[in-house]
């Protein structure tokens, strides 16, 4: 079969929580050929390795089951292959969930490859000598509490999946512009090394991993940069020909906007260095990128660069590191302000004479102080204040009593308290990087069908 002269690829989500009807709205009315749903942060693998240790079926995203359900059908009706990330830390068991539902839904014969390969846990615990990129500190440091470790994984493994013909893939962790690269490596056989059309995919796939934020969402600001129907914001795609022209647009008679002005704040989002924009597949260089909007809702984008893919894939590790105990008060009328910081001293001083210490401790007059520190203090005293204090240790009953202070302060703490809550102490889970040789990352392409 001869490969496309151009190619559709729409984002789906951009989160595991993001909206899901316009991810359907752009499906039935966008003329997609692919739609990939982007859905881990950094920590949500360690999370759901978790889940799977207590139950070896989970360890997928979440939502996964609730946004299949809603795509796969009009995906399948209409052709449009489905890549996503939502397999997390159980892509096998994700992959397994959606074939066992598919029948239901009326998409009997549903067929998902999977992508095996990004947990590299076993062979960090036998590699001494990596060190922390955040600090420098050796990866013992935090070993003995490691609850994961997952490699980014590049578009390489995405374009198999899809070249096995299922209608489904499902990974674990692929770094964000790469699954959106992998249809274009999949659909027009580019080399791996073909760094042109690679930079142009790469930013593609960059420019649509969080959907609304392209279309106008965290964009507008009445008066100074309005946004039509913010309500019915529509999701991006891209148009991308087999020399690797790209050009995004939105989903017809959506809501939103998509112009030079969103696509520039878009490309600086999470832009570590403009000039080298590391990824598994290429190092991403934006500074000399155009945009050049065709027509309404229509920008082309030019001008991407990029160099050859660094010898070491980055791997996110996460780690137990203690608790946080937290918990909120109201406080309104005259001298709300002075009432709600009496009710913060009495909460510390009544910590410390339980004896708890604490690595961190944190007090938020919310609506004061929570953005800008004391610098808020300088304005008028609000008539409404929420108090908020949070708390970091090792022990977990420190952690609960911060919370349990506050709530006291509905009957032993300053008057006209109101609306008090305890939110507990939960588990920190948190993460560090590490760059492991790419030849120690070994990867594997399963098929299954329902």
């Amino acid at each position: 079969m001869p490969a496309p002269s151009t190619i559709r690829i729409g984002a789906g989500s951009g989160m595991s929580d993001d909206r899901i009807p316009p991810a359907v709205e752009l499906i039935e009315r966008g003329d997609l050929d692919y739609i990939c749903c982007e859905c881990l942060a950094e920590r949500t693998i360690a999370r759901e390795s978790l889940d799977r240790a207590r139950n070896p079926a989970l360890g997928y995203t979440p939502t996964l089951l609730e946004r299949m359900e809603a795509i796969l059908p009009p995906a399948r009706a209409r052709g449009v292959r489905i890549v996503s990330n939502m397999g997390a830390a159980n892509p096998r068991g994700a992959a397994r969930a959606v074939l066992d539902a598919a029948p239901g839904w009326g998409c009997a014969g549903t067929s998902c490859a999977i992508v095996l390969g990004d947990d590299v846990t076993e062979t960090l615990r036998g590699m001494p000598g990596l060190k922390l990129m955040e600090d420098g500190a050796p990866l013992e440091s935090i070993l003995g509490r490691m609850a994961s470790a997952n490699a980014y994984l590049g578009a390489d493994v995405v374009a198999a999946g899809l070249a096995t013909g299922a209608d489904v893939v499902i990974t674990g962790r692929v770094a964000d512009p790469s699954l959106f690269l992998g249809p274009m490596l999949h659909a027009f056989g580019w080399a791996t090394d073909d760094w042109a059309r690679l930079a142009a995919g790469t930013l593609a796939g960059h420019m649509l991993e969080c959907t609304g934020q392209l279309t106008g969402g965290c964009f507008a600001d009445p008066g100074m940069k309005d946004v039509a129907d913010l309500a019915g914001l529509g999701y991006p795609f891209v148009d991308v020909t087999a020399a690797g022209a790209i050009t995004l647009g939105k989903t017809p008679g959506s809501g939103g906007r998509l112009d030079r002005a969103t696509c520039t704040e878009q490309i600086l989002y999470e832009m570590h260095d403009p000039e080298a924009y590391i990824t598994p597949d290429c190092v991403l260089d934006i500074t000399g990128v155009t945009f050049h909007e065709d027509a309404a809702d229509r920008v082309a984008v030019l001008g991407a660069r990029a160099r050859p893919r660094t010898d070491t894939y980055k791997v996110v590790v996460g780690y137990f590191d203690g608790y946080i105990g937290s918990g909120e008060m109201g406080y309104a009328g005259p001298n709300a302000v002075a009432r709600a910081r009496l009710a913060a001293d009495v909460v510390a001083e009544r910590l410390r004479r339980r004896g708890f210490a604490y690595s961190e401790y944190r007090v938020d007059l919310i609506g004061l102080t929570s953005l800008h520190g004391e610098t808020g203090a300088a304005h008028p005293d609000p008539y409404e204040i929420r108090l908020r204090i949070a708390a970091r240790t090792q022990n977990r009953r420190a952690a609960k009593a911060v919370g349990a202070e506050i709530r006291a302060l509905h009957m032993q703490g300053p008057g006209m308290a109101g609306g008090g809550i305890d939110l507990g102490a939960r588990e920190v889970l948190a993460v560090k990087s590490v760059l492991l040789d790419r030849a120690l990352v070994r990867t594997e392409i399963l098929r299954e069908d329902a």
